[in-house]
């Protein structure tokens, strides 16, 4: 019997311990969480920290800056003083001085006096000697008396004098001493004044950002005015220089009548004709280049999105939900599995227990409830209420049992007393972590909600941006496309051109060959004139001016050129944009990031302070509320930084809008000017049964295509 009795006592051994690693790996993620908890609130510590540093860091740049002002407000003060004592100085100096002169007017006076009176009595004196002693002594003790009368004079002037200046010394001291508490008090206005300005500081930074970004638009758009001022400039300056041109076509047609063809000159025609011929192939094999790199760039393009970070993102949060969730329902499974079967196990040895002794009464049965924190019985007390039933059944009249089989039974009482105890501690700490990582109770209707929540306020503007960003793909490609027309339909006006010019030279030389005989004598000629010049002078032709003529030329070819040089600038100017841009949306995308990381910090922060200040869990009304405010400041957020990236995306395709027009403008321009040319072309072709003129009309030709080729290849 004990053989039989030891694998039923081993069933709820490894039941025990499946519940105890089950215990475990609920002890080991409630540890994990609270070291990410803990590292989160590091991280925010740090950021606080640094906060501080940075404020702290502000404040002493600040006061040193006012203490700098302080001092320099100091020196010049002092300065000032200095200036106003070496004047004070001056002026009494000045004053002194003249005190002197007066003093030494007045002394000479009274000497001559004296001398006048000593004269006289020198000449009374000549009767008696002794009235002219006792005139003497008179005029010695006169003499005495006004010097000591002088003295005093002087001395209390100077006494004076130094009164006036102890008093000034006094005032002096004062204005510094008021000064002094005037810059006390300054200093401790301005300390109060930085701590709202230090207020203040955040807000103007989000201003000022926003005012560079407006003076950054109009900065561009003055730009653009000044452009299209010199445009308009040179447009004019181009109607005047047609005017002249025509007025200069005239004359050359008077001066073609009188003139013979120059062979030789032909000849190097031909030679550079063959040297554009090459040129035009090398540019036809830098369009291809230019065609494959671009098929690339657009194949490139395709392949990258700029939701492909959002997606992986949100991909990744939801296959991390779905991974606990399932973690969490396998866990509550095996746990309900396990209660269950002891359950039955229990049940079916009391029903062998009640069919082997036959008992005549019944047994009341211990009914186990499923409550909210686990299994409970509504028996007796729930320690004592199986062995009692048990020993309360023992009557004499019973048989004896097996004493094994009886410790088996209990054993496994008591057993599954303790595995229903931590089964329910299991379930209450299992309640407690939801309510502290402030999930649902349902799992799995959280993983199936979890999902629509995170992407539905989400969705439509993600596909409004894949549909925008195809919208501007399929405008790239059709306007490659019609570029790529344009340019062949140029190329092959190019060879057009140079195939009549070809025929048409072969038809100069054959008239050429066919006209009588010139005999040319060139005669030797002053530097800076040409010959050209000469022989229009010999047949009277006093209108025409060679070198005026090729400067009117080479100032149109500089016009035709001033459009492109325009053209490569605004490229120039929509590639630094396009990258903008691109550096704008990175930005975006890692502020999302942040965002998100920082709303979970948040709501695990609150979460915490609350069970830590109530000590008690959350209700679901409050669990509720704190997921509604939180979905509201995420809602709020992604909003405000949708609404900045659709404003920033609208002043981008306006501007790119007005550079298609731009460019638009400048190839009508181009088309006007090549129709112009085009009708010169005509006009010269009227006179070419004249030798000269055929040699005008074709260096006027050749230079014209040249232009317009070298216009379009930089265009281009």
């Amino acid at each position: 019997m004990a053989k039989k009795g030891r694998p039923k006592g081993e069933k709820p051994e490894a039941l025990i311990s499946a519940l105890q690693a089950a215990n475990e790996d609920l002890r080991s993620k409630l540890t994990d969480i609270q070291i990410e908890l803990h590292q989160e609130k590091c991280k925010v510590s740090k950021l606080e920290r640094d906060k501080t540093q940075e404020a702290k860091r502000i404040r002493e740049q600040e006061q040193h800056r006012h203490t700098a002002t302080l001092t320099e407000q100091r020196a010049r003060w002092h300065e000032e003083k200095l200036k106003e004592q070496a004047a004070l100085r001056e002026s009494l100096t000045r004053q002194h001085e003249q005190e002197l002169a007066r003093t030494a007017k007045i002394k000479d006076g009274e000497i001559q006096r004296l001398r006048t009176a000593l004269a006289a009595l020198r000449d009374g004196s000549s009767g008696g000697g002794s009235s002219g002693e006792k005139v003497r002594t008179a005029l010695a003790l006169e003499a005495r008396e006004e010097a000591r009368r002088f003295f005093d004079q002087e001395r209390v002037k100077l006494l004076q004098e130094i009164t006036e200046l102890k008093a000034s010394k006094k005032q002096t001291d004062e204005a510094l001493s008021t000064m002094i508490q005037a810059d006390k008090m300054k200093a401790g206005d301005l300390r109060s004044e930085h701590q709202a300005h230090q207020e203040q500081i955040s807000k103007i930074k989000w201003d000022c950002e926003r005012d560079i970004r407006r003076l950054d638009m109009r900065r561009n758009q003055r730009r653009i005015a000044e452009l299209n001022s010199t445009i308009r400039k040179l447009e004019d300056r181009n109607t005047l220089l047609v005017d002249e041109r025509n007025e200069l076509l005239k004359r050359v047609r008077e001066a073609e009548k009188q003139c013979k063809p120059l062979l030789e000159k032909n000849k190097l025609l031909n030679k550079k004709n063959d040297e554009l011929t090459q040129s035009l192939h090398r540019m036809e094999d830098k369009l291809k280049n230019l065609n494959k790199e671009n098929m690339e760039m657009v194949r490139i393009l395709h392949c990258t999105s700029l939701n492909d970070l959002d997606q992986a993102h949100d991909d990744q949060e939801i296959e991390f939900l779905k991974l606990q969730v399932l973690e969490q329902q396998s866990m509550i499974d095996e746990l309900t599995r396990v209660s269950e079967h002891l359950y039955w196990t229990f049940e079916l040895k009391y029903t062998l227990r009640l069919h082997r002794h036959k008992r005549s009464r019944p047994i009341k049965r211990h009914i186990v409830v499923d409550t909210f924190f686990g299994y409970d019985e509504e028996s007796m007390d729930s320690e004592t209420s199986s062995v009692a039933s048990l020993r309360m059944d023992r009557t004499p009249a019973t048989p004896e049992e097996d004493p094994d089989e009886g410790l088996a039974t209990e054993e496994s009482e008591l057993r599954f007393r303790q595995l229903t105890r931590e089964y329910q501690a299991l379930q209450r700490a299992y309640a407690l972590l939801q309510e502290q990582k402030g999930g649902v109770l349902d799992a799995e209707m959280e993983a199936k909600v979890s999902p629509k929540l995170a992407r539905g306020p989400d969705s439509k503007w993600v596909e409004e941006k894949q549909l925008f960003l195809r919208r501007n793909q399929e405008l790239l490609e059709k306007k490659m496309d019609s570029e790529n027309v344009r340019l062949q339909q140029e190329l092959q006006d190019s060879k057009d051109q140079n195939e009549l010019l070809e025929f048409r030279i072969l038809e100069l030389e054959e008239r050429e060959r066919r006209s009588p005989p010139f005999t040319l004598s060139i005669h030797p000629f002053s530097e800076g004139v040409s010959a050209l010049q000469i022989y229009c002078i010999k047949e009277g032709v006093k209108d025409v001016c060679i070198p005026d003529l090729i400067k009117l030329l080479d100032i149109l070819g500089d016009n035709g050129v001033s459009p492109v040089s325009f053209n490569e600038m605004f490229c120039k100017q929509k590639g630094y944009l396009e990258e903008e841009l691109d550096y704008r949306k990175q930005a975006l995308d890692q502020a999302y990031m942040q965002i998100q990381e920082l709303e979970a910090t948040l709501y695990n922060a609150l979460q915490q302070d609350r069970v830590i200040k109530f000590g008690e869990p959350l209700s679901e009304l409050q669990r509720d509320e704190l997921r509604m405010a939180v979905e509201k400041l995420r809602r709020q957020m992604l909003r405000k930084s949708r609404e900045y990236d659709c404003q920033v995306l609208q002043e981008r395709m306006e501007l790119l809008h007005q550079a298609h027009q731009r460019i638009r403008d400048l190839e009508d321009k181009t088309d006007i000017q090549r129709r112009q040319i085009k009708d010169l072309e005509e006009k010269v072709r009227e006179f070419y049964f004249y030798p000269l003129s055929s040699y005008f009309h074709f260096q006027l030709s050749q230079e014209c295509t040249a232009k317009t080729f070298f216009f379009k290849c930089d265009y281009f």
